[in-house]
């Protein structure tokens, strides 16, 4: 299983294939916010464990288990700025938020988020009485 940090990186080499085709050192560092040696050794690291394939100056790909860890990642990323956007947290501080939670939950915690969401999707109206509930708790304050 990777590592919190293994789990940004192959999340970012998922997005930006799916984006631009490609994933280059530089792109990474940039979009990661680190140093593009950072991004070398990390890249060594996942290629040692199988999650991508890299060549140096060739740039990388990923395996079949770094594509399927990668959407899974970024299905879990999108699913929790989805669910805290349904439960009504400001628009500036959800990414801060997923990026502080989304390592620290189990897949099945991530499951179960998935359920609520859904559930409260199929029904408008849950999400309207969702919101007059935080309307009334914010006037009782």
């Amino acid at each position: 299983m990777p590592t919190p940090t293994m789990e940004d990186y192959i999340e970012q080499i998922y997005l930006l294939i799916e984006t631009k085709g490609y994933a280059r050192v530089s792109a990474i560092a940039e979009a990661l916010h680190v140093q593009p040696s950072s991004v070398t050794k990390m890249v060594q690291k996942l290629d040692k464990d199988e999650y991508i394939h890299y060549e140096k100056y060739q740039g990388l790909i990923l395996t079949s288990k770094g594509k399927k860890v990668g959407k899974r990642l970024v299905y879990r990323h999108e699913l929790l700025e989805e669910f805290l956007q349904i439960i009504g947290v400001e628009e500036e501080n959800i990414y801060q938020d997923v990026e502080g939670i989304e390592h620290h939950l189990s897949w099945n915690s991530i499951d179960r988020i998935g359920d609520l969401v859904q559930y409260l999707k199929e029904d408008d109206s849950r999400i309207e009485d969702l919101k007059k509930i935080q309307e009334q708790s914010s006037v009782d304050k």
